[in-house]
Parts: structure tokens; C-alpha cells; sequence
């Protein structure tokens, strides 16, 4: 839904970080609201110069906000593929489920606690500045003159606040949504129960939501206002709408792992082959237009792709080896799975989207199959009611 075309701005700390087109009219939104009000709350100034800073600080703390749960995931063993900012804030996009409803609660509950954390900095810097009593009117968006640097801090005192209260909803997808699923795991057992429970929670909140935008355009004549509460809503009630269909779906491929669909007999490239070597025996024999590449003790190290062998020299083609010129796999690239993990698992996989396939490794990391988009294709349509 968000993300897929996104324009990466960077990578920090090794995490694609990118934009969603529908950034650019989110930034443009608020710094056009906030223009208004410093002119009024910090005469003297440039107020686009202060909405523009205060907008891309804004979007920094929901990209911190982002990088908490980036961060403790990856400290769990999930691979992160990337961060994006949109138009409604920011995701974080794992590559793969959790495994536990402990795992599951520390990953959600991570972001709110960086928001609160830069609320409290932004209210102690602005008591540095400025008694506490200003620093609170000043995050009320009142029309009282309070300077240029307590009205930004201000700003993103109240703003993180209501980020931190938004998210802590208990509806699916939003953290807290992802908080009463990891509760209502721990009780039941069952991801996919608590899931379904999660997301009936989200839905209940998105139609509230746009109930409560119709409200706003019609008692408070706040069209502007009402439009973007009941979008948030019909987003929010969509996509655990989404998560529900996805549960019922995972109910029916309970029992089928990677090892139920792959192909058992995998065709690798050792490492220690020569690009030519590779040319002759695998691309030219096979036409394939990928091949992964194993140690010598058969464990999985990468892709090699025919783009990659054409590119070398033929000169050099006999003096270099193939593990030169992959893709290497370090376990974090979506490429791969093991042979015990749950179908359902491959789903969110990148490697089906990039290579149409993913690797089968067993525990010590050593090849054992392959499994094709196609193989899941026909195990999703045998899964899929009549």
C-alpha cells in the first residue's frame, strides 16, 4: 500500500531510509498551517523559514520513531528492509512476522517510547529557556507570543504528544493495536486469533474515526479537517480489514513449511568457480538468469546473476572467481529461508519479489532447496477456499 516506490533518500546505519510521493503534499500541508501561526506566536521572524524547520524536525521524530522499532527488531533477529515516510507518518518494514508475543509487544512499544522521549527533551530544553507555565501555553497552538525557539519547541513538545496518544490507540495497525495483539497473544496462544482481535479493534477505530470527521465538517463547519480525519479513518479501517483477510488466510496454510513446496534438488554455484567456469557449466547449460552460490561445505553465500558475469571482461573471466562478482547473502537480504519456517512466512520475503524465488537453508545455513514463486502460488491456490 505505501513504500514499494518510495524515493530513497539514503541508508543510516545500513537502512534504506526513503519518501513516499505522498510525502511531499504532507510536508507542504504543514508547513502552509504552521506559516500562519508564527506569525502570530513569533512576530519579527521569517515564519516560512520556522514552518519549514519545524515541519522537517517533525518528520525527523516520526523517523526516530521509526528507527525504535527498526532497531529493536533487529536486535530480535528481524531483518529490517527499510523505512519510509508518507503522508501519515512513517513505517518501519519488517522482513518477516514476529515469532512471539514478547518480540512482538518490545518491537511495538519501542516507537512510542522514542516519541515520548523527544517530547520530554523538547519541554526540559524549553524550561531551560523559559518557565514551564510558557512552555505548556506555547504547545497549545494559542495565539500568545512566545519567540521563535519556544514556539518551535513548543510545536514539537504538543505534536509528539499527539503522535504518542494517536499511536497508543488500540487498533490495528497502529502500535498500540500491535500492543493488544501481543497481549491477546501471550493469552490465547494464537498470532492469528490475536490478530483477527487486533485488527475487529482497527476497524472499530477507523469507522470512529470517520464518524467523527463527518462530525467535525458538519457541527464545526472544519471541512479541512473533517476530510483528513475521516481519510486517516477509512485508511486505518482498510488496512486492518487487510490484517483480518491475511489471519483467515494464514488459518489455512497452518502446517505447510518451506520444506512442503521447495525444490529438494537445488542447483548451486560453488564460490570457488571461476566466472567463466560459471558461464560454461551453469548459465550457458541451464539459461537461468540467477544462480546461488554455495561454500565449499554447501552453505548458502550468495547470488549470481548473468548481468553480473556479462559485466566482467573476458580477459578476467578466467582469473575470477565467482563469489567476486555476487550478491552476497548475509541472512538479512529477504533472500533466504529455513526449511522449518511456515509458508506463510515467505509471503512478505523480498526475494520472491526481486528473484521470483527464495533459498531453503537448514540451521547451519546449507542449502537444502529452492522454492519458486510458482511452488507458493500453487500452494496459495490449494489453501484458498472454493
Amino acid at each position: 500500500m505505501f513504500g514499494g516506490g518510495s524515493i530513497q533518500l539514503g541508508r543510516v546505519f545500513g537502512i534504506r531510509v526513503g519518501v513516499d510521493i505522498s510525502w511531499f503534499f504532507a510536508l507542504f500541508l504543514i508547513i502552509f498551517t504552521l506559516g500562519s501561526y508564527y506569525e502570530d506566536v513569533a512576530p519579527g521572524t521569517s515564519p516560512f523559514v520556522l514552518a519549514t524547520i519545524s515541519a522537517l524536525l517533525f518528520f525527523l521524530s516520526i523517523l526516530l520513531h521509526e528507527f525504535g522499532h527498526a532497531f529493536v527488531a533487529i536486535r530480535n533477529g528481524i531483518p529490517i528492509q527499510g523505512i519510509d515516510l508518507w503522508l501519515f507518518g512513517g513505517v518501519a518494514k519488517l522482513g518477516r512476522d514476529s515469532d512471539s508475543p514478547g518480540v512482538e509487544f518490545r518491537i511495538a512499544i519501542a516507537g512510542p517510547v522514542v516519541t515520548l522521549v523527544i517530547a520530554a527533551i523538547c519541554i526540559g530544553l524549553g524550561a531551560l529557556i523559559s518557565s514551564p507555565s510558557e512552555v505548556i501555553e506555547s504547545s497549545q497552538f494559542d495565539d500568545t507570543t512566545s519567540g521563535a525557539t519556544l514556539a518551535v519547541l513548543g510545536y514539537l513538545a504538543s505534536i509528539n504528544i499527539i503522535v504518542l496518544v494517536f499511536n497508543l490507540i488500540p487498533g490495528f495497525p497502529l502500535d498500540g493495536g500491535r500492543i493488544a495483539r501481543a497481549i491477546a497473544w501471550k493469552i490465547t496462544g494464537d498470532r492469528n486469533r490475536a490478530t483477527r482481535f487486533a485488527g475487529t479493534l482497527g476497524r472499530f477505530v477507523g469507522w470512529a474515526l470517520v464518524g467523527f470527521g463527518v462530525f467535525m465538517a458538519v457541527a464545526w463547519d472544519d471541512l479541512i479537517g473533517g476530510i483528513w480525519f475521516a481519510f486517516i479513518g477509512f485508511f486505518l479501517a482498510q488496512a486492518a480489514g487487510s490484517a483480518v483477510a491475511q489471519a483467515d488466510f494464514s488459518d489455512r496454510l497452518v502446517g505447510i513449511r518451506v520444506s512442503d513446496v521447495m525444490d529438494a534438488e537445488p542447483v548451486a554455484i560453488p564460490d570457488v568457480f571461476t566466472v567463466d567456469q560459471a558461464e560454461q557449466e551453469f548459465f550457458l547449460r541451464y539459461g537461468w538468469p540467477w544462480f546461488p552460490v554455495v561454500d565449499r561445505f554447501g552453505r548458502l553465500v550468495g547470488v549470481v546473476s548473468q548481468e553480473a558475469i556479462a559485466s566482467i571482461p573476458e580477459r578476467e573471466q578466467s582469473g575470477r572467481a565467482v563469489a567476486s562478482v555476487m550478491a552476497r547473502d548475509d541472512g538479512d537480504t529477504g533472500l533466504r529461508a529455513r526449511v522449518e519456517d511456515p509458508l506463510e512466512e515467505l509471503l512478505s520475503r523480498d526475494g520472491l519479489t526481486r528473484l521470483g524465488a527464495v533459498m531453503a537453508v537448514d540451521g547451519d545455513g546449507i542449502l537444502r532447496g529452492i522454492v519458486t514463486v510458482e511452488a507458493v502460488q500453487r500452494a496459495l491456490r490449494t489453501a484458498a477456499p472454493a
